[in-house]
């Protein structure tokens, strides 16, 4: 007698759920790594103006060079500044797909655990069954060969 769990559909959407669940997380931790880079990006050429800067210092520079570099400058802080948000955004959207993926892994543990039980229940049955058949052809045979 096969196994054929009542619920099975419910399973297969937890699965389903649970797999989603998983793509969503991979995609924020994605953007995640994308922020992060850029932000990286965004220190970098802040520090090279500022080492371009210190060259700069000891020749002659006019006021206008000096103010440009200075609202580039203060142009690339304000991008860190943006960049930190959208990193900080990241992370929060990150943690937040973790937990909704912890509570899609947990019921679909729930619901494969409970038809793993209900399979062994089916499982003892169908050997009862069939133990029982068992002992009727014995009983059947010694009371036919009395």
């Amino acid at each position: 007698m096969k196994f054929r769990y009542a619920f099975q559909k419910i399973v297969d959407l937890k699965t389903s759920e649970k797999t989603q669940a998983e793509w969503t997380f991979t995609t924020s931790v994605g953007v995640l790594r994308d922020e992060e880079a850029s932000l990286a990006t965004l220190f970098s050429e802040k520090k090279e103006l500022q080492q371009h800067l210190q060259e700069e210092a000891g020749q002659t520079t006019t006021v206008s060079q000096l103010l440009l570099y200075q609202s580039y400058l203060d142009h690339i802080e304000a991008k860190i500044r943006e960049k930190n948000r959208d990193v900080r955004q990241a992370r929060q959207t990150v943690d937040a797909n973790q937990q909704v993926l912890n509570a899609k892994l947990l019921e679909e543990k729930v619901w494969a655990t409970a038809r793993d039980k209900a399979k062994e229940v089916h499982v003892a049955e169908v050997l009862r069954q069939e133990q029982a058949a068992l002992d009727e052809i014995a009983s059947v045979r010694y009371r036919s060969g009395l």
